[in-house]
């Protein structure tokens, strides 16, 4: 059960189980936010909170807790309520608060929330500031690691790109590369399942040129195409045609397409694909999926993936266009080998596609590049006239980056249009224009007529144009043309020219991805820069929150080994005294020792009647006048809690101690004044001196608050030292504290009756049930033999419910009509709100009628919690159920409460009866009169206690009550006894 700690003002709270340092240690180890908030729970357990829950937010994220499943369903809205009214919401009626713990609006957030009312708030705040600055640190570090994580991935997706574009130029064969490819996504991502697909767009086809799945059958030629039709309504059909990747389980995916979804294949638990989109047009996707329950994959995957997919074709057109290139220069060279007369051209081709490519890495611009191919394309061909386009990024602007005509001309950047060079790289095929010959020249007209091109520039005598292409797209044109009759173009240029294109493409590319390159690295080491920045700011300022955070630790231990009203060491500090004090008299039998156990008499009385405020006044000055009676270094005052003190002491002999006491008494016979009133209480002191069985400071303090309590039974304002007759007592008591609760189990508590009777003829009305123990071996014993053992151990509520079962259950056999039983109910029931409930569900659970059953309480229990006893009085008067207030006249006698709670009947106490003296005008018989003209004023019944004469019987009739129980008509009896009988009680003698 947890142990509320009471929050004083200014004070910080504490763990208890732990020490405070170590726990501050415990805290910031926290790795993440939520191994900070269940260390943050431990804490919030360890000081008595219950129904914790704390939940946090990053950035502009869902608020999340440990344990969604914990939440109660108004938990949420109290979070929101809180977040929007500065930190703090609560709802009474569930017995619920929510309060802010630290907050940096737009990073993070940390809330707690717990059992409490309004009551609580300063308490729970005060919790909330102490872990403020953790969490703030906490959550500094997870976005710091964030952050450090993000540059991280960075570098390594950099790197994989590197190695991309390193693979598409290197001598590996494309079966390796894409092994390889697999293998970087498999870095990023769960890709155990992955294809990479080609879409040729004229064929409408797909080619599988990579395909590794461990639980689907289905197997894709990767030197085929499938046609789209065969695939029709599937996720890669949709990929392709609806232009967008797709991502999740089947079901959630048949909402994203753009029609009615058709499986292929096994199906799957999830899935990504991302179309690769090069323009406007596909040019293939790439697929993960799995098959088994595991995370699933995030938007953040699928950013990645198309990301990593433009690459990952790319280098894969490079590749396709290098074999490509090696068949050809295959082809040719076996061409040339049954064509000696062509081995010197071909080598010669050879050199420049090597220059090329060597020219692609060396060239330190574009402006370089372009002119080295211009005379590289010169060395085999009349390349006078010779100009190169490219495609803009948006595939909407044609650009003439480099143009060299006799004639002087320039072309200039202009959006696509019908231009030659437009149509043949819509085309994306080599085109050769001849004069001469009609074929082409005719093609030439019919599209000029037919509005398909327009004539830009001058009438040219030969025209060849070969797109530069990556993969299925035309990035580009490489053109020359002749303006001279004898100078033309063959289809073996036209050939030359489209092999040496490839190369010059993929050339063109790597310059621009070097250039990207270039840029990226530049952004990374600004990136690093800025990192470092941060880093060493945060440095500083961590270094110097350290040193605050040692200062507080400092503070915190003081306040945490110290009293915070008086400033004495408290319970822990005087443990650890203890414990260093055994420690030294095993070291050194000689050594000797006392503890001395201090409790103010008369402190409750004085604190309910003058209020907290002096009550704690009075404290501090008995702290003062204690540490007035020690010895500066061999002595030490401490405060246990509320009005108990303690003294830990050296001794040379054990009448020290006594000495000791004695000051400690004679300290508080002087009356003390506290905010102008004169106050006067006293002590009454335990002493347990130090001995060899002694072997933790529990048994100590348990030894001398037995002294305590047997000093303060024999007067008080004395002392007492603990011994053996004091030890075999509490052994008694410990002895009868297990027979209590063996008795409990064995249900030897048992209720008697004594009847409630009218005075005028002695007619039963009720009974009073009172508890016996049938003890096996004492008999039955009367409360005042086991009752102050049972509320030391706390189990009277227990035995009290037991009896009002047993009594409940033997009412039908009791009562007669018109009858009614009384229970007695202490104070203590009075502390549960719920009181009402259960004891409602007992009677239906019994089938008793509410008429036949009241509760009797004294006017101490009225004094606890006036609000609440008087809502549970109210809620069972409505059932039915009627209040007696017992004992009435020996406490505060308050009008008030009589017309507050409504009582329905008044007990007189037995003092007034017993001293009950006709003959005078005064003393018992005037406050008996009064208490019954109170009553009969307020419509109350009375029935007078403890009578035991005839007389007393005769001088309350002549006074006017009516009711009474005593051992003059009854004792109470078991309910056997009183059905033997069964016969008028106590019936008036002639």
């Amino acid at each position: 059960m947890g142990t509320l700690l009471k929050i004083m003002p200014g004070q910080s709270p504490a763990p208890t189980r732990r020490g405070f340092g170590s726990f501050l240690r415990y805290l910031l180890d926290a790795q993440d936010i939520p191994a900070f908030a269940a260390r943050a729970g431990e804490y919030l357990n360890d000081q008595g909170l219950t129904g914790v829950m704390l939940g946090w937010r990053l950035g502009a994220g869902e608020l999340d807790f440990l344990d969604q499943a914990a939440l109660r369903p108004e938990d949420r809205g109290l979070a929101i309520a809180a977040r929007r009214n500065g930190g703090w919401a609560c709802d009474d009626a569930a017995r619920r608060v929510a309060c802010r713990i630290q907050a940096d609006e737009g990073r993070y957030a940390l809330g707690l929330l717990a059992d409490g009312t309004s009551a609580s708030r300063d308490e729970i705040e005060a919790h909330a500031d102490l872990l403020a600055p953790l969490a703030a640190a906490i959550f500094e570090k997870t976005l710091l690691r964030g952050s450090l994580h993000q540059l991280a991935h960075s570098e390594q997706l950099q790197s994989a790109l590197f190695t991309i574009a390193d693979m598409a130029s290197s001598d590996m064969d494309l079966g390796d590369m894409l092994r390889e490819l697999h293998k970087i996504v498999g870095r990023f991502m769960y890709a155990e399942n992955f294809y990479i697909a080609l879409y040729d767009e004229g064929v409408d086809a797909l080619r599988f040129i990579y395909l590794l799945d461990t639980t689907d059958p289905i197997i894709r030629d990767a030197n085929q195409f499938t046609p789209m039709s065969e695939m029709e309504k599937g996720l890669t059909w949709y990929l392709v045609r609806d232009k967008k990747p797709l991502m999740g389980s089947i079901e959630s995916i048949r909402g994203q397409v753009s029609g009615a979804m058709r499986e292929i294949g096994v199906g799957c638990f999830d899935w990504l694909g991302v179309p690769v989109i090069f323009g406007d047009r596909v040019r293939g996707v790439l697929v993960v999926q799995s098959y088994i329950d595991r995370p699933r994959y995030t938007q953040a995957d699928q950013a990645l993936l198309g990301y990593v997919g433009s690459h990952i074709l790319t280098a894969v057109d490079r590749k396709l266009a290098q074999e490509e290139l090696e068949r050809r220069v295959e082809e040719r060279t076996q061409a040339l080998q049954l064509e000696v007369i062509e081995r010197q051209r071909s080598v010669r081709v050879q050199e420049i596609l090597f220059r090329i490519a060597e020219l692609s890495h060396t060239a330190t611009n574009l402006d370089e590049f372009y002119a080295a191919v211009h005379g590289i394309v010169g060395e085999l061909l009349d390349a006078r006239n010779f100009y190169i386009a490219t495609l803009s990024d948006d595939g909407e602007h044609l650009d003439f980056p480099y143009f060299v005509d006799q004639f002087g001309t320039w072309a200039q950047s202009r959006r696509l249009g019908q231009g030659i060079t437009d149509y043949v790289m819509e085309r994306a095929k080599p085109w050769l224009i001849d004069s001469d010959d009609a074929v082409a020249r005719g093609e030439l007209d019919a599209l000029v007529d037919a509005g398909r091109i327009k004539w830009f520039g001058p009438e040219f005598v030969a025209w060849l144009g070969v797109p530069l292409m990556v993969g299925d797209r035309a990035m580009g044109l490489l053109a020359v043309q002749s303006y001279t009759a004898g100078v033309r173009f063959s289809e073996r240029d036209q050939e030359l020219l489209t092999f040496i294109s490839y190369q010059i493409a993929n050339g063109l590319e790597r310059q621009r991805a070097a250039a990207e390159r270039e840029r990226t690295a530049a952004a990374l080491r600004d990136a690093y820069a800025d990192l470092e920045r941060r880093v060493a700011e945060r440095t500083v300022e961590l270094s110097e929150q350290i040193e605050v955070r040692e200062q507080i630790e400092q503070r915190l231990k003081h306040e945490v080994l110290h009293d915070s009203l008086t400033g004495l060491p408290n319970r822990a500090y005087l443990r650890d005294q203890l414990v260093r004090a055994l420690a030294h008299r095993e070291r050194d039998p000689e050594y000797q020792f006392a503890v001395l156990f201090m409790d103010l008499d008369r402190f409750k009385v004085i604190n309910d009647s003058v209020g907290h405020l002096v009550g704690d006044g009075l404290l501090k000055e008995v702290a003062r006048r204690f540490s007035g009676c020690v010895r500066g270094g061999r002595d030490m005052v401490a405060r246990l809690g509320g009005d108990e003190f303690a003294i830990l002491m050296e001794l040379d002999n054990n009448e020290g101690a006594m000495r000791m006491a004695q000051r400690a008494i004679a300290a508080l016979r002087e009356p003390i004044r506290v905010q102008g009133k004169e106050l006067f209480t006293g002590v009454s002191v335990g002493i347990a001196l130090s001995a060899a069985h002694y072997t933790s400071p529990e048994e100590l303090l348990r030894d001398a608050d037995i002294a305590m309590y047997r000093a303060k039974s024999g007067g008080r304002h004395r002392f007492e030292v603990f011994d053996e007759e004091l030890h075999d007592q509490a052994l008694q008591l410990l002895e009868t504290e297990s027979d209590l609760r063996r008795g409990m189990t064995r249900n030897e508590f048992v209720p008697y009756f004594q009847p409630i009777v009218r005075l005028t003829d002695g007619g039963v009305v009720g009974y009073e049930a009172l508890m016996r123990w049938n003890h096996p071996e004492r008999g039955v014993l009367a409360p005042g033999a086991f009752l102050q053992v049972a509320e030391a151990s706390g189990i009277t509520e227990s035995l009290d419910w037991q009896i009002f079962e047993h009594a409940m259950r033997m009412i039908p056999r009791l009562l007669m009509p018109g009858q009614y039983v009384n229970l007695n109910f202490s104070p203590r029931h009075f502390r549960s709100p719920d009181l009402d409930e259960r004891f409602l569900r007992l009677v239906e659970a019994t089938g008793v009628a509410p008429s036949q059953v009241r509760i009797e309480v004294t006017e101490g229990a009225l004094l606890e919690n006036p609000e609440q006893i008087g809502a549970v009085f109210s809620r069972l008067r409505d059932r039915g159920v009627h209040v007696a207030l017992d004992d009435f006249g020996t406490g505060y006698s308050s009008l008030s409460y009589l017309h507050r709670f409504r009582m329905h009947t008044l007990k007189i106490d037995r003092s007034f009866v017993s001293d009950l003296r006709p003959e005078e005008e005064g003393g018992s018989c005037a406050v008996v009169r009064a208490i019954l003209a109170l009553s009969h004023s307020q419509r109350m019944d009375v029935v007078a206690e403890g009578i035991e004469t005839d007389a007393q019987r005769r001088e309350l009739l002549a006074l006017g009550c009516e009711l009474g129980q005593g051992y003059f008509f009854a004792r109470p009896q078991s309910l056997e006894t009183i059905l033997s009988a069964r016969r008028p009680v106590g019936s008036t003698p002639d």
